[in-house]
């Protein structure tokens, strides 16, 4: 027969049960901690705490694609060379080129809803960003300029949004 020297002991904290008919229903509380690089895409969330909006841009002269990306790019995605980092100038103002309303926002998306999700076109962008409209209602077309949240920065891309210009 085994000693009891060294029990296994529980040490959690007993569950608190919603319903026991027709099945035994329990709350088990769980809190989950993300962790997740950045990466090489660093540079952008340094920006936006900084309140400047930083785009990537392939140096290799021989690619066809001379454009800037926001979302920021590591590599080129045309000829795989590193990317290197150009900051717009500020203001950055560009016009709304699609939006929704979001009613119900996603795990994770900390924002009041409702709120207006808005892709901004920029002159010289390889692509069209997404961000939202701190206030207003958006249209096709609108004219709007990109702030950032430099007190308090969530560290996240929520810390750029865009303002109506008009």
């Amino acid at each position: 027969m085994a000693k009891k020297t060294q029990q296994t002991k529980f040490i959690g904290q007993v569950t608190k049960i919603r319903q026991t008919e027709p099945q035994t229903v329990i709350e088990w509380p769980r809190a989950l901690t993300h962790v997740h690089t950045y990466g090489m895409l660093s540079p952008f969330f340094q920006g936006l705490k900084e309140g400047k909006l930083k785009a990537t841009f392939c140096p290799n002269k021989k690619c066809p694609e001379d454009r800037l990306w926001i979302p920021p790019r590591a590599h080129c995605p045309d000829c795989h060379t590193e990317m290197k980092w150009k900051t717009l100038r500020n203001p950055v103002i560009g016009k709304v080129y699609a939006f929704t309303e979001v009613v119900y926002a996603g795990t994770g998306i900390e924002l009041s809803t409702p709120y207006w999700q808005i892709d901004v076109q920029l002159p010289g962008l390889a692509t069209v960003p997404k961000s939202y409209l701190l206030y207003g209602k958006p249209y096709i077309g609108m004219k709007v300029m990109a702030e950032f949240r430099t007190e308090k920065p969530s560290n996240t891309v929520l810390d750029y949004y865009w303002v109506p210009v008009e």
